[in-house]
């Protein structure tokens, strides 16, 4: 379902401005948190559930607010930063379907916290399934329910303390008309045949795999691409760990430090005294500055390296190159990309999926650079199973995508 599908024109969206039922007290001390565990507990039927992080300000990806609500129960808001955990509260949930919107984006924090959904309906994806072309909250209320939201706040410093009236508005109206949503959204999968679908994709999304540390961290420093040389991207690495280090031990985003231009700008001047570094835009600050010692130290050590110390011009990697680079190295697997994109986007189309949510593209980039021998539709079934594709999904592609890798 497009968003232009109906031409009905449609009615001015109400602005949302308070919850019905008013903005509840922050739930901070234990007190508190059983009245809400008591009152979530004896309600019945999903339950919609959000949370706020500090993401770009703290250095720790935890909630800093949680808001649920429930038929019977209303609204609450919880600061989990009073409470060890709230496995209590997660107890008094383990009977009913969570809705979360984006799932994955709080699914993490929300673990850090002791909560784990037992069943999952995720606003986003479904409507993403359904075949909307604007899925954030504020368009899908505004399209399905008639009412805007305001989202000014989204990208607050949520670790703030006391936490302002009206960001604790915006964040209670986030979960405040969820379950709707997902009414409206739930008859829709069912209506275009998709509810099976939705429902391997939930399970997906709760059982995913925390992602893997990646090896190289540093190297995906913003301005990286400015420095040339096997000893100066080891200047980045040393400054990158320092940063990090310091940004743990202050629970501050590492940007917040020094900003990864800076970095680069550093590794490429070396500089050798406090002038030169504090020269640099970035080390101006107050923590670049603090610790210019340690900078200045951490870029002393990197010219006493070895050649075998410093790191490789080009990452290694394990998996495809930059498809950029795909016609010059493997034509032929170029156009295997080409064709496996093409019959991807067709079956997309005809089943009203963005073609992201049929198949994930690093699973097609994976089957095309190095395909199954022989190339049969079981063999290029289990090649996207293991890249994580699902049942549903390779039911859809896989006799398509045969075709498309023999060419």
């Amino acid at each position: 379902m497009s968003d232009d599908q109906d031409s009905e024109e449609t009615p001015t969206p109400v602005v949302l401005t308070e919850p019905r039922d008013g903005v509840p007290e922050v739930v901070s001390d234990l007190e508190g948190l059983r009245t809400v565990v008591d009152r979530f507990r004896a309600a019945t039927g999903p339950v919609a559930v959000d949370a706020e992080r500090a993401s770009g300000f703290r250095y720790q990806p935890r909630a800093y607010l949680i808001q649920l609500r429930r038929a019977g129960a209303g609204t609450a808001l919880v600061d989990p930063t009073g409470f060890e955990d709230l496995r209590e509260l997660n107890a008094a949930l383990a009977d009913t379907e969570w809705i979360l919107h984006a799932a994955s984006q709080d699914l993490p924090c929300l673990a850090g916290e002791g909560m784990r959904p037992p069943r999952l309906f995720d606003t986003e994806l479904a409507a993403r399934l359904c075949g909307f072309e604007r899925v954030g909250l504020a368009a899908l209320v505004e399209k399905l329910l008639g009412f805007t939201l305001e989202k000014h706040h989204s990208a607050a410093d949520w670790s703030t303390r006391p936490l302002p009236a009206d960001w604790l508005t915006y964040a209670a109206l986030d979960v405040e008309l969820l379950v709707e949503l997902r009414d409206i959204l739930d008859a829709e999968l069912r209506l275009q045949g998709k509810r099976d679908w939705a429902d391997e994709e939930f399970a997906a999304a709760l059982n995913a795999p925390a992602p893997a540390p990646r090896a190289e961290p540093w190297r995906r420093t913003s301005g990286i691409h400015r420095v040339r040389g096997a000893r100066p991207l080891a200047r980045v690495r040393e400054l990158w760990y320092l940063r990090d280090e310091i940004a743990q031990r202050l629970d501050r985003a590492p940007s917040k430090i020094v900003p990864d231009p800076a970095l680069a700008d550093a590794a490429i001047a070396d500089p050798t005294d406090f002038g030169e570094l504090t020269s640099i835009p970035g080390f101006q600050r107050r923590h670049g500055r603090a610790n210019a010692k340690r900078w200045l130290q951490a870029l002393s050590k990197v010219r006493k390296l070895s050649e075998d110390e410093l790191p490789s011009v080009s990452p290694a990697s394990d998996g495809p190159p930059s498809t950029h680079r795909w016609a010059s190295r493997d034509p032929a697997a170029a156009a295997r990309l080409k064709r496996a994109r093409a019959a991807v986007a067709e079956v997309a189309a005809a089943h009203e999926l963005p073609p992201e949510n049929l198949v994930a593209p690093a699973a097609v980039r994976a089957l095309c650079w190095q395909p199954p021998r022989p190339i049969t539709r079981t063999t290029v079934a289990e090649a996207l199973e293991h890249h994580g594709v699902r049942a549903w999904q390779i039911e859809l592609v896989a006799k398509t995508l045969v075709a498309a890798v023999k060419g």
